[in-house]
């Protein structure tokens, strides 16, 4: 086993608050340039109920899916099938079989478990929209969690919604942990009683009840941190909604949010996909090659997005 195998894979999950944000285009390309880049990179389709990522690839039929880990249990590794790129794997989700909210809490641990066990530099999984907590759980395993954002108002606000969720959700599990399973529920439930409104303010009140409570919610602040990605960009000022969004997160949310940048809307985006066309190889010194580029650098050292490569129109 070489050094390198050794290691445990860091694992990237994207998610979003809803479809057609282009999400899978953004984590395939995310994945096709660390591949690129000598990494070796397992890029997962969650999206159980809607798998299409291996299409990116111009797989048109996988020869396996996630639903023989589910039903016939065959391992997770004897799954994974080549994307046609060196040093790129793919695991494809089941393809129209059953969906994420479908699958029962101890095959969704298996799953879990199987996947941190992968051998890889990087585990990249594409989540489909939604909140239900099984797609939750898999967004909070990974070390960082990326959203996907347009700037459109109706999907600026389903993703304060995907995050208010996943925040809520991340402090329902760490206090479980603890014996406090229903400790959030019940002063959500009763916020009008607390005099709360928004998420921080429910953050505020945990901590100032007893030990352990504050301890456990400023871990889970401190260890949570989103991405934030702006896609389809086609604007100057549409580069700032990614800052607006940070900014959202910290007033009333209470954690801290990164924006590692945006990616420009491009016309040969869709004709890729049509084609069943890894668009980086298709067009590998196009601006939103570039930005893509940049994005996952930022990814890569945790960064933020400084400055536009590019002269929006």
């Amino acid at each position: 086993m070489t050094r390198r195998n050794q290691r445990h894979a860091e694992i990237w999950a994207i998610g979003g608050g809803k479809g057609g944000i282009g999400k899978s285009f953004l984590i395939s390309n995310v994945a096709n340039y660390l591949a690129l880049h000598d990494k070796k990179v397992v890029l997962i389709d969650a999206d159980l109920g809607g798998a299409n990522l291996h299409t990116f690839f111009g797989v048109n039929k996988p020869r396996t899916t996630l639903t023989e880990f589910f039903d016939e249990k065959i391992p997770i590794e004897a799954l994974i099938i080549d994307s046609g790129i060196q040093n790129l794997e793919l695991l494809v989700g089941a393809v129209g079989s059953l969906a994420m909210d479908s699958i029962k809490y101890t095959q969704k641990q298996k799953l879990l478990r199987h996947i941190r066990k992968l051998r890889a530099d990087y585990i990249l999984i594409d989540l489909g929209a939604g909140t239900h907590f099984n797609a939750i759980d898999t967004f909070l395993l990974a070390n960082k969690m990326i959203v996907c954002v347009v700037p459109e108002i109706i999907a600026i606000e389903n993703l304060y919604y995907y995050l208010k969720n996943v925040f809520y959700r991340k402090l329902i599990t760490e206090l479980a942990s603890h014996g406090l399973r229903g400790l959030v529920p019940d002063i959500w439930k009763h916020r009008r009683t607390h005099r709360i409104q928004n998420l921080r303010q429910l953050i505020q009140h945990l901590g100032r009840l007893q030990d352990p409570v504050p301890d456990v919610v400023a871990s889970a602040l401190k260890n949570f941190a989103v991405y934030i990605v702006l896609n389809k960009v086609r604007r100057r000022p549409e580069i700032a909604v990614g800052s607006s969004v940070k900014s959202i997160c910290a007033k009333y949310f209470g954690f801290h949010a990164c924006y590692a940048g945006y990616i420009e809307h491009d016309d040969f985006v869709p004709i890729c996909i049509n084609k069943r066309q890894p668009y980086m190889q298709a067009y590998p010194a196009s601006r939103c090659t570039q930005e893509i580029g940049e994005v996952a650098e930022n990814l890569i050292h945790g960064r933020p997005f400084v400055r536009a490569l590019h002269e929006v129109s």
